[in-house]
């Protein structure tokens, strides 16, 4: 692979990761039009830890809240007496406390399922992903009304967030663990089903991609033994020149996504993606 293509990829990875249109699925799209479906499936698992540092670095204060309500929790210390972020995640030491044990079952729920995935479909045919485009389209009008819905509602009817629940965490990492097949849209799936279940926008937002970071974290592990051959095949340069693309664009993307979604306007890519399904089915199928 050469620079120019290390740098394509990683770019594509960064603008699809955040944006609802599925990275996956662009990535083995392009993989097909560049001839590089030998490629290691370890080289995309390094271009999302690429996305991953962007998606840390934007959140630095909520993990950094996160981190602090945990000390507090296993040492018993009181909370303090300045607020913390009065619309995030946690909002109050309850809600952090809540939120931390809905990541822990989000992320084993989609260990589960991703593991099944892996194992039941090892590959899936290009065609799948524009199905899969298809799918995340409807997820998107859905979640678009839902969103909408939440907006008429009267403050008193608004329920008071007290963290994530239970019942949202399984949710969540249901529709993280489909999200993981190509052509289905990781962050358009968990915005979805977080919406779907009563979380408001901005912390449907934060939510997802707060989730994303140990599921990532533990495809890259599990793909570990494969590099040495990213290596062989891809080379240590464009290694470099791709994680550094898909940084930089992601987090381009990530900032631009949460405007959208603070306005509610994710079903906008819903277009786009029905677009795609139907020319890749007809040109590339």
């Amino acid at each position: 692979m050469n620079e120019l293509k290390a740098a394509l990829l990683g770019a594509l990875q960064g603008l699809t990761e955040f944006l609802p249109v599925s990275s996956s699925g662009h990535l083995e799209i392009a993989k097909k039009l560049f001839n590089l479906e030998s490629v290691p499936k370890l080289f995309d698992v390094i271009l999302h830890l690429a996305t991953l540092l962007a998606v840390v670095i934007y959140f630095r204060k909520q993990i950094a809240e996160f981190f602090q309500v945990l000390f507090r929790w296993i040492f018993r210390k009181p909370a303090p007496e300045k607020s913390m972020t009065q619309d995030g995640l946690c909002s109050t030491e309850e809600a952090g406390r809540r939120t931390i044990i809905a990541v822990i079952i989000t992320t084993f729920i989609t260990a589960v399922l991703g593991f099944a995935g892996e194992k039941l479909i090892p590959d899936v045919p290009l065609m799948f992903v524009f199905i899969g485009f298809f799918i995340t389209s409807i997820l998107l009008v859905a979640s678009g009304f839902v969103s909408r819905a939440q907006l008429k509602k009267a403050p008193e009817e608004t329920k008071e967030y007290k963290g994530i629940t239970i019942l949202q965490s399984v949710v969540v990492g249901v529709f993280q663990g489909i999200g993981t097949l190509p052509g289905i849209s990781r962050s358009g799936s968990t915005i979805s089903g977080s919406l779907f279940t009563g979380v408001d926008r901005k912390r449907a937002g934060e939510y997802s991609f707060i989730v994303s970071i140990p599921a990532i974290l533990g495809a890259f592990i599990l793909e570990m033994k494969d590099l040495k051959g990213v290596k062989e095949a891809v080379g240590t340069l464009p290694l470099i020149i791709g994680f550094v693309s898909a940084f930089m664009v992601g987090y381009l993307a990530l900032a631009f996504l949460m405007k959208l979604i603070k306005k509610g306007k994710l079903e906008w890519f819903a277009v786009y993606l029905v677009l795609a399904g139907i020319l890749g089915l007809i040109f590339l199928c």
